[in-house]
């Protein structure tokens, strides 16, 4: 089984301190949503960004939702081979079981999402399909208990996808930003026990999500 942790994933909740901001409110009467359930979103929300926080790595669900498409549409994600979670900017979790399928359509997973904040589950007529949970990235591991935690980063020693693959653990853990730039804060950096880098430059989440299963099914099925 091999663990992939989206890391301080751009997906959260309009942030209180935006809630007025013209943009916001605009969003709101245009969609007919209450602004305490709508995912913020820089396509829709960059002028009430400005300013805000971590500004850089937040407001991208796009990213979430791209990444999760290459990771719960591959065949050893439904063979249970591979686990997921999301581990968003403001220290939640949410878990993915291997039987959910996914909305294509991002208008689809924005909702889905969005309903998951406010329900806290999504669950089928026969079993839990989603859940969030406030949880830290180390309080995670503690309970998942990899063999080894690995994260991706530009900063890490040079390798390629294949060479990772093979000389991972049974049961590894492979964390990958979330986000659209910059790096892992200082205390998930200190979680990560080997660091590799992939490419010389920055690749976008979904490339390297897509690249990694690939691989990974490259080893297992053979």
């Amino acid at each position: 089984m091999l663990t992939i942790i989206l890391v301080e994933s751009s997906l959260e909740l309009i942030p209180k301190e935006l809630s007025h901001h013209q943009s916001v409110v605009s969003y709101s009467k245009k969609f007919k949503k209450d602004i305490s359930n709508i995912l913020l979103d820089n396509s829709w929300h960059f002028g009430a960004m400005k300013g805000l926080e971590n500004e850089i790595k937040r407001g991208r669900p796009d990213i979430v939702h791209l990444t999760l498409l290459s990771i719960c549409t591959s065949p050893a994600f439904y063979k249970n081979k591979i686990q997921v979670f999301i581990h968003t900017i403001n220290d939640e979790v949410i878990s993915i079981n291997n039987n959910t399928r996914l909305p294509k359509s991002y208008h689809r997973f924005q909702g889905l999402i969005e309903k998951l904040f406010l329900t806290k589950k999504i669950e089928s007529e026969t079993e839990m399909l989603m859940e969030i949970k406030n949880s830290s990235l180390s309080k995670l591991l503690l309970e998942i208990r990899p063999d080894e935690i690995i994260g991706l980063t530009t900063e890490g020693q040079k390798t390629t996808f294949e060479k990772l693959i093979r000389q991972t653990k049974e049961n590894s853990c492979i964390l990958i930003g979330g986000f659209q730039k910059g790096h892992f804060n200082t205390e998930n950096e200190k979680i990560i026990q080997k660091s590799f880098s992939i490419h010389d430059s920055s690749l976008e989440a979904h490339v390297v999500a897509s690249r990694l299963v690939y691989e990974y099914e490259k080893t297992i099925f053979i």
